[in-house]
């Protein structure tokens, strides 16, 4: 070894088998991702919602971070990657002895403890979103149960099925190369479920609910945009052309889907909405997720203008004629831009997925060449049975998440329920969170209304509206 220079030399504190290289990208990825959440979306929550519920919406956030990194440690890693207990979940052990943290992870050339740390900010984020869809009127104690339980109940169960290589749908070939199903169409379920069982807000929220401060919400939809350089940069678990190619699309998906939402919201409403700017940026984000580094770039573009458009559609058309939709209160709109938009790039994966770039991800062997071939793909190869098999995979990957979802956090809110309400009374919720917390974002007046002689006082986002023109049941991010 005395040929190489003193930086590559093992040693104790750099073994042989650990890339420095890859470690270092793993290290900061798995921060960018951490930053979406802490500051990101803690501000883009505080921003986004009524003066009343900023730091309601924000502590949520805060909590669920700190929450989800205890329980992850102390059994939530291992029973997501862990020694198998049955084909989709592992054995619940702890990740804090050095004796496990500093050897090999199961996949990469860097340290276990590298790995946990990784894989925490990617549960952290799903509980979070889950949050978006209970703003403004669930309790907090209530949710401080629901973040551990739903993190070791479903979170790992589903992790463990779809990303750890012994989980049955990453055996029968699920693609999902960062978290379309695990975190987005989790998310996007579960926080529809929760927000039926938790009920709505209150009526005069649902039909006025204005932002406090759109710059604040902006800022955080940047963190969230940028972070995802390590989202979905840092899945292939080393530095290489995969990881360049998926940060890549990923920023093409998104932008293209924030321009497709905004043309059709010109197009319709005749106004270029800030809120729907970022709703866009959030579908393409989540749309690309699940196939960020198997897919060409003109593919990725084509992924923007779906996830821009259907989810648009979703939201803007078909919930406000659906009974079923308006009956549940969904803050943020999650079942939109997490749900939809992450089942469309789960099939949308199905359909682009290169053979190629599959191998780059997932490594050259045998399965690969049967398991992971997009029907375009296969009609183009000759491969027909290969394309519909992929495709039938993904599909059974998005109602193994969504039934289990239903289920599961149906059950977990019924359990809280039995310990403390999940919903807050009336009374609190007039009030917000000086009730909560006896603590209040700002010491200013008023809610964010606009002056009622305003001739710019309607939003097709619910955002502002005048007492004039309410419009209850609108879909709405905030």
């Amino acid at each position: 070894m005395s040929f190489l220079p003193s930086n590559l030399i093992p040693g104790p504190a750099s073994p042989e088998w650990m890339n420095k290289g890859d470690n270092a990208w793993q290290l900061t990825a798995a921060t960018l991702v951490g930053l979406q959440t802490v500051p990101g979306l803690i501000i883009l929550y505080g921003g986004a919602v009524k003066k009343k519920w900023a730091v309601n919406s924000a502590f949520m956030a805060f909590y669920a971070f700190a929450c989800v990194l205890i329980c992850w440690v102390g059994w939530g890693y291992r029973m997501s990657f862990g020694e198998k207990l049955v084909p989709f979940w592992g054995t619940a052990n702890v990740a804090l002895d050095q004796a496990y943290l500093l050897d090999p992870a199961f996949a990469g050339k860097f340290p276990a403890a590298t790995m946990v740390y990784f894989q925490f900010v990617f549960a952290a984020i799903t509980l979070v979103l889950i949050a978006g869809a209970l703003l403004g009127r669930m309790n907090f104690y209530a949710w401080m149960l629901f973040v551990p339980l739903w993190l070791t109940f479903s979170y790992t169960f589903v992790a463990f099925s779809i990303w750890y290589p012994d989980g049955f749908l990453a055996k029968a070939g699920l693609i999902d190369y960062s978290g379309g199903y695990v975190i987005h169409l989790s998310s996007g379920v579960a926080g529809f479920t929760a927000a039926y069982w938790v009920g709505p807000r209150l009526t005069k929220d649902r039909e006025r609910f204005p932002p406090n401060n759109i710059l604040l919400m902006m800022a955080g939809a940047g963190l969230l945009w940028m972070g995802w350089t390590g989202f979905n940069g840092g899945d292939p678990y080393v530095v290489s052309v995969d990881a360049s190619l998926a940060v890549l699309n990923t920023h093409v998906c998104t932008a293209a889907s924030l321009l497709t939402w905004l043309i059709l919201d010109v197009a319709v409403f005749g106004k270029a909405s800030i809120i729907g700017a970022v709703q866009g940026m959030i579908t393409g984000l989540v749309c690309i997720t699940p196939a960020a580094g198997v897919v060409q770039g003109w593919a990725a573009i084509i992924m923007g203008i779906f996830s821009g458009s259907i989810p648009w559609f979703t939201m803007m058309v078909v919930h406000k004629k659906s009974e079923l939709l308006q009956k549940v209160d969904d803050t943020m709109a999650v079942l939109h831009t997490h749900a939809i938009a992450g089942s469309l790039g789960g099939i949308m994966a199905g359909l682009f997925a290169s053979p190629k770039l599959n191998r780059l991800f997932y490594g050259y062997s045998i399965d690969v060449d049967s398991n992971y071939v997009g029907l375009f793909y296969g009609l183009h190869m000759g491969e027909v049975r290969k394309g519909f098999r992929q495709m039938g995979i993904q599909l059974l990957g998005i109602v193994f998440v969504l039934v289990f979802n239903v289920i599961v956090t149906s059950i977990i809110c019924l359990v809280v329920q039995l310990i403390v309400p999940l919903r807050m009374s009336d009374e609190d919720m007039e009030i917000g969170d000086e009730a909560a917390h006896g603590e209040e974002a700002y010491a200013i007046w008023g809610q964010g209304e606009k002056l009622e002689n305003s001739r710019y006082g309607s939003s097709v986002y619910n955002d502002v509206e005048l007492a004039a023109h309410k419009r209850t049941g609108q879909v709405e991010m905030t």
